[in-house]
């Protein structure tokens, strides 16, 4: 019996084409709700703005993101001097708890959209009562962020971090508003605005790389404390791209070896590297292999301290380097 392969590539070329479309829809989105206005006096005034131009869960929660993430900056002010913005309150009931825990977070979304900057839990707060006077279904998650190159080889300890989830048609799907919004300069210590797609709706296996919830179902992937323990410090640049380092897995190399390096779906040659020990930038030495991209890493006997990868200048993954 014969079979015909055009049945296969038009069902190929209907999901690139669907995928392609989904990527156009999301910047209609992205340059919408990138137009609003700077301030809105309330959640509600912002949610009325996002049900007005949308109707689809996934352009309400797009633009929900978008506009928090542009518009919200990061209090690091806020975060040295109450550790992140961590929530105590005493109660005598589970009931009790719930209730002021729901008036707290209620005034928090309203504190943070009016002075427009938090720490992740106002993010978070923001997002979760826009997305809900949006109709959307959402809950918040705290568990333990992978953020500096000292939780390498760490397990995850006490909650740090907070994000969202979205139920979109009966699935969950992750978003870290917080993140989304930019970063920390780690030369001037200063937070720096910038938009990343890349923690919305992110992949659980990809969220996973700097994500660790405190209960387990919210993982949304079959992986493990240890697992987590072990990776490397992904970037944000690096969640948010389209290439993915499939070699070394581990986040702690030995030290007196030649490290491969390999990188699936690299669209360029801009690879450098620097370790901790003397910060100087040095280019590697790639080669193509099909679709993988490949170079080298020489680490002296005495290396130790931390090894960056740079991809077009950007920093995209941190590893420990252990003395053999």
């Amino acid at each position: 019996m014969r079979t015909s392969f055009f049945p296969k590539l038009i069902l190929s070329l209907l999901l690139l084409v669907g995928t392609f479309a989904s990527a156009q829809d999301l910047a209609a989105v992205d340059r919408v709700a990138s137009a609003y206005p700077a301030t809105f006096s309330s959640p509600e005034k912002l949610a009325e703005k996002v049900n007005s131009d949308f109707s689809s869960d996934v352009e309400k929660a797009r633009a929900i993101y978008t506009w928090i993430a542009k518009n919200v900056r990061y209090d690091l002010t806020e975060y040295r001097s109450n550790q992140g913005g961590k929530v105590a309150f005493s109660y005598r009931t589970p009931e009790e708890k719930e209730r002021k825990l729901r008036e707290y977070n209620l005034d928090l979304a309203n504190k943070t959209l009016r002075s427009k900057k938090g720490v992740c839990r106002g993010y978070t707060a923001l997002y979760d009562r826009v997305a809900a006077l949006s109709g959307l279904e959402t809950i918040t998650i705290p568990g333990t962020s992978k953020s500096h190159p000292t939780h390498i080889g760490k397990l995850p300890t006490a909650a740090d971090h907070i994000w969202n989830a979205v139920k979109i048609d009966g699935q969950w799907k992750f978003i870290d508003v917080t993140w989304g919004s930019g970063s920390v300069d780690s030369e001037t210590g200063k937070f720096v605005n910038r938009f990343n797609p890349g923690y919305f709706f992110t992949d659980p296996n990809v969220f996973f790389l700097n994500h660790f919830p405190d209960e387990t179902k919210w993982l949304l992937t079959n992986k493990t404390a240890e697992e987590f323990a072990g990776l490397p410090l992904y970037s944000g640049e690096y969640i948010g791209s389209d290439y993915r380092i499939t070699f070394p897995k581990s986040g702690i190399l030995p030290s007196n070896y030649i490290i491969p390096f390999k990188v699936e779906n690299l669209k360029t040659d801009k690879v450098a590297y620097a370790l901790s020990s003397d910060n100087k930038i040095r280019f590697a030495d790639v080669k193509r292999n099909g679709n993988i991209t490949e170079f080298e890493v020489p680490l002296e006997k005495d290396a130790s301290g931390y090894l960056t990868i740079f991809i077009n200048r950007e920093s995209v993954a941190t590893y420990r380097i252990k003395k053999s």
